[in-house]
């Protein structure tokens, strides 16, 4: 079931699909009933990469219009899960983006954060945390759900470490495809996914109710890396969102490609070629210059 709320826009390419949203989509957990109000939901708060889009340093066309235009501005990926029946949310990744994307939760009339589920230690992806704290939120014992290394990580370096010794933050360990139950309609489940972990380790989530399940993974290297077979994946859950950070090998003129590995696109595209259905795949966490960003792509 695939829910809208306001004005979105869903690039369809080749049958797989790109969110190009300045709002949110919606998709449910449960399958379709009646009483469809009360199904947990998640939202995706933003599918841009760890620099946003439009993003600094750029006066390229892929950012131009952006910057004119505050409206067209994509938030870094992250994903909201909701129960309306306890208004009860979880986030998974805190971005530079968490003061607009925590407010979307709020304008959805569910204030109670319960947690948050981190991926890994790049930058898009836990440095909002850092509203968390004095300066800002305040917040007291926020659950953050971390990977070991990454869990060291944040003890061990500042201003991450003084969250957790002021107790804005409460950390909480997470096993490798280890589930966790968020309540009894809802449960998550972490698995490491190869990507450059300098810092920490990198997985990706399986968020699931009681007849849905959904996929989210914003970083990998590559999918042959993996020692899983994507094609079951897809074949084993209702929504998938996939790196979808570059569009193909050309797209940053003079960087190493290699240096910050990604499947691209059309990669994804020919490995799933013979998925019967496409339509449950989205993209997401696409670099500014995409070119699966820019109008009629």
């Amino acid at each position: 079931m695939l829910c809208q709320k306001n004005t979105i826009s869903i690039i369809n390419k080749m049958h797989y699909r790109l969110i190009s949203t300045l709002i949110f989509i919606l998709l449910s957990l449960f399958s379709c009933a009646k009483k469809k109000d009360l199904e947990p939901y998640v939202i995706i708060l933003g599918i841009a990469q760890d620099g946003g889009a439009p993003q600094a340093g750029c006066d390229k066309n892929c950012c131009l219009d952006r910057w004119g235009n505050p409206e067209k501005k994509l938030n870094v990926s992250s994903l909201g899960v909701v129960d309306p029946i306890t208004e009860d949310t979880w986030i998974i990744d805190v971005t530079p983006d968490f003061p607009a994307q925590l407010k979307t939760l709020n304008n959805n009339k569910i204030k109670k954060l319960k947690g948050a589920f981190l991926t890994h230690a790049h930058t898009g992806h836990y440095t909002g945390l850092i509203h968390l704290g004095r300066e800002a939120m305040g917040a007291k014992n926020i659950p953050v759900f971390v990977m070991p290394k990454m869990q060291n990580y944040l003890k061990s370096n500042g201003p991450w470490s003084q969250l957790i010794k002021l107790k804005n933050i409460k950390i909480k360990s997470l096993k490798n495809e280890k589930k966790i139950n968020l309540n009894p309609r809802i449960s998550i489940t972490p698995f490491l996914v190869p990507h450059r972990d300098e810092f920490s380790e990198t997985v990706g989530y399986r968020i699931s109710g009681p007849n849905k399940s959904f996929i989210y993974i914003p970083d990998i290297d590559k999918w042959n890396k993996w020692d899983k077979d994507l094609q079951e994946i897809v074949e084993q859950n209702n929504y998938l969102f996939l790196d979808g950070t570059f569009a193909e090998q050309n797209e940053l003129p003079g960087r190493n490609m290699s240096e910050i590995p990604h499947p691209f696109i059309v990669e994804t595209m020919e490995l799933l070629k013979d998925v019967k259905n496409k339509s449950k795949i989205y993209f997401i966490h696409l670099n500014h210059t995409n070119t699966a960003l820019m109008p009629n792509s």
